[in-house]
C-alpha cells in the first residue's frame, strides 16, 4: 500500500493555481482598497470577506453537484476548467479598473514627490486623521507644510526612544483620505471594481470544492494524509512562486504603494492558465477514480455498505460530534490565520516597516519543508496529536510577534514566520483528511464543502472583526487577536474522538511488503 506520488503531484496542479491566485489576491486587494479607494480597515475587511460569504453558500453546493456529475472528463475536472478560465480573465479586467483609479489620483499618487505631498497637505491639513496605532491627529497641528513636504518613505525617526516612521504615520493616512474623497465624489470605478471582484470570486467558488475533493477521489483512505501533504506542497509552491513574483515586481516596496497591477495580474493569470493546461494534460480522473475504488475493495477498506461508490453513509452520534468539533477547530484557527494573511501586507508597512513578501516567502518555504514530515508523523502518532502540536506552534509564533514594532529584529520576525509556516503545514495536512475520513465515497464533495464552509465562515468574520478592532484600537491588535483564536482551536480539537487515520491490515504477500 504505497502512495503514487507522481499521480498526486499531477492532481495538485489544481490546488497550485488556487493558492497562486489567493496569494496574489490577499496581498494586493487590501492595498488597492485602502491606498487607491481610501477605505478604512473595517470596510476593507468587509470587501475582503465577500469571497468567504459567497463560499459559504457555493462551496457545499458545487461540492455536492460535482458528486453527481457524470461528465466523460470526470466529476471534478469540468468545474476546474471553467472556473479557472473565467477567474483568470476577470482578474485581468480587475487590473484595468485599478489602473483607471490610479490615473484619477495622479496628483497625489507619486511617492516622495514634493508636489504630490504639497497637494496632499493642502487637501488634508485641517482634517482629523488616524495613525496606524489608532491615534487621532490634525495634520496642521502636527507639522507645517514645509516639514511635511520633506518626509521620505524610508525615513525613520527616534522619538522618546521609539522608532517612528513619519511617512506611515502621517503621509499614508493623508493620502488615503485624499483617495477616499476622490472615490466618494466619483464612485463608479469602485462599483465596477466590486462587480468584477464578484465575478472573480464566484468563478473561484465554482471549482474550489471539486478541486480539493479530487484528491480523496483518487486516494485510498489510509494514504490521504500523505497525499494531502503532497497537494499542500503543490499549493505552497504556487504561493511561493507568486511571492517571488511579488519580489520581482516589488509589490511590497513603499515606493510602489501606488503602483499599477496590470502587468502583475496578467502574469498571475497566465500562471493559472499554465497550471490548468498541465493539469488537463496529465490527470485522468475517471480512470484513477475507478482504480482507487478497486484498490479499496481489494484491501478490505469499506467505502460503503453496498460497494457502490456513489452511496452515502449516515454518521453515528459520536462521529457527528467529532465532525462538529473538527469543523469548529477549522473555523477557529482560520479566524486567527486569515486575519494575518489578509492584513499583514498593510501591517508590515504601518507597524513593522518590513518587506512583507520576504517574510511570507520564508513562512511558505518552511511550510514546504514541513508538509511531508507532517504527513509521515501523523501516520505514526495520529492526525489529532499532530494537529495539536501544530496549533501550539502557530499560536506561539503569533503571540511572540505581538511584541514586534518598527526597529525590531527582522531576523526574529522571519524566525517566527518560519515557525508559523511549520505549524500551519502541520495543521493543514491533517485536518482535511480527518473531515473526510468518516464519509463514504459518494459524499466526498459534500464533506469537502462542509470543511470549506467552516473555513469560509471564519474568513467572513475575521477580516471585518479584525478590521474593526484595528480601526478602534490600532493595527497592533492584529497578532494578539490571531494568537487568541488559534489557541482556542487547541481546546476544541483536544476533544475530537474520530477522524484519525486507521491502520489497514495487510493481506497475503502484502504482509511481507514494506
Amino acid at each position: 500500500m504505497k502512495l503514487n506520488y507522481k499521480r498526486t503531484l499531477f492532481v495538485g496542479f489544481a490546488f497550485f493555481l488556487i493558492c497562486a491566485f489567493w496569494q496574489a489576491y490577499d496581498a494586493t486587494i487590501p492595498v488597492i482598497l485602502t491606498n487607491k479607494f481610501g477605505m478604512d480597515q473595517f470596510w476593507s475587511g468587509v470587501i475582503m470577506a465577500l469571497d468567504n460569504i459567497l463560499a459559504v453558500f457555493m462551496l457545499p453546493i458545487f461540492g455536492a453537484i460535482s458528486d453527481k456529475c457524470k461528465s466523460p472528463k470526470g466529476k471534478r475536472t469540468p468545474f476546474i476548467m471553467v472556473g479557472t478560465i473565467v477567474a483568470a480573465v476577470a482578474l485581468v479586467c480587475l487590473s484595468f479598473v485599478d489602473y483607471a483609479q490610479l490615473n484619477k489620483l495622479s496628483d497625489v499618487s507619486a511617492i516622495d514627490d514634493p508636489a504630490a505631498l504639497s497637494t496632499i497637505y493642502d487637501k488634508q491639513a485641517d482634517n482629523t486623521l488616524k495613525t496606524p496605532e489608532g491615534e487621532e491627529f490634525i495634520l496642521s497641528e502636527v507639522m507645517d507644510k514645509e516639514e511635511f513636504m520633506t518626509i521620505k518613505s524610508d525615513d525613520i525617526k527616534i522619538v522618546d526612544g521609539q522608532s517612528i516612521s513619519y511617512y506611515t504615520n502621517y503621509v499614508v493616512p493623508a493620502r488615503q483620505a485624499c483617495a477616499a474623497e476622490a472615490t466618494a465624489a466619483q464612485p463608479v470605478l469602485l462599483v465596477l471594481f466590486v462587480v468584477l471582484l464578484f465575478a472573480v470570486l464566484i468563478s473561484m467558488s465554482i471549482f474550489r470544492s471539486p478541486a480539493v475533493a479530487l484528491m480523496p477521489d483518487v486516494t485510498i483512505k489510509p494514504l490521504r494524509s500523505k497525499a494531502n501533504a503532497v497537494i499542500n506542497l503543490m499549493g505552497t509552491a504556487g504561493g511561493i512562486l507568486v511571492l517571488v513574483l511579488g519580489i520581482v515586481f516589488a509589490t511590497s516596496a513603499m515606493k510602489n504603494a501606488m503602483m499599477s497591477y496590470t502587468l502583475y495580474y496578467g502574469v498571475i493569470a497566465l500562471l493559472m492558465l499554465g497550471a490548468l493546461g498541465l493539469f488537463r494534460l496529465s490527470v485522468k480522473e475517471p480512470q484513477w477514480s475507478a482504480e482507487m475504488q478497486e484498490e479499496s475493495l481489494r484491501l478490505g477498506i469499506e467505502e460503503n455498505d453496498d460497494n457502490n461508490k456513489n452511496a452515502s453513509r449516515k454518521l453515528t452520534r459520536s462521529e457527528f460530534v467529532s465532525l462538529i468539533l473538527i469543523l469548529l477547530s477549522v473555523a477557529l484557527w482560520y479566524i486567527g490565520y486569515n486575519a494575518i494573511t489578509s492584513k499583514y501586507s498593510l501591517y508590515a508597512s504601518s507597524v513593522l516597516g518590513m518587506d512583507y513578501n520576504t517574510t511570507l516567502l520564508i513562512a511558505q518555504a518552511f511550510a514546504i519543508v514541513a508538509y511531508l514530515p507532517a504527513g509521515l508523523i501523523a501516520s505514526k502518532i495520529g492526525r489529532r496529536k499532530t494537529i495539536l502540536a501544530g496549533v501550539v506552534m502557530l499560536a506561539g509564533a503569533f503571540g511572540v510577534a505581538s511584541f514586534m514594532r518598527i526597529g525590531s529584529s527582522a531576523l526574529l520576525m522571519n524566525v517566527l514566520f518560519a515557525l508559523a509556516g511549520i505549524g500551519w503545514a502541520t495543521i493543514n495536512v491533517n485536518s482535511f483528511p480527518m473531515a473526510v475520513e468518516m464519509c463514504s465515497g459518494g459524499d466526498v464533495g459534500k464533506y469537502t464543502g462542509y470543511y470549506y464552509t467552516a473555513s469560509m465562515i471564519a474568513q467572513i468574520v475575521t477580516p471585518m472583526f479584525s478590521g474593526y478592532l484595528m480601526r478602534e484600537f490600532g493595527d497592533t491588535i492584529l497578532f494578539p487577536y490571531a494568537a487568541f483564536f488559534v489557541a482556542l482551536a487547541f481546546v476544541t480539537m483536544f476533544f475530537v474522538k474520530h477522524g484519525d487515520n486507521k491502520v489497514v491490515a495487510k493481506k497475503g504477500l502484502e504482509a511481507f511488503d514494506e
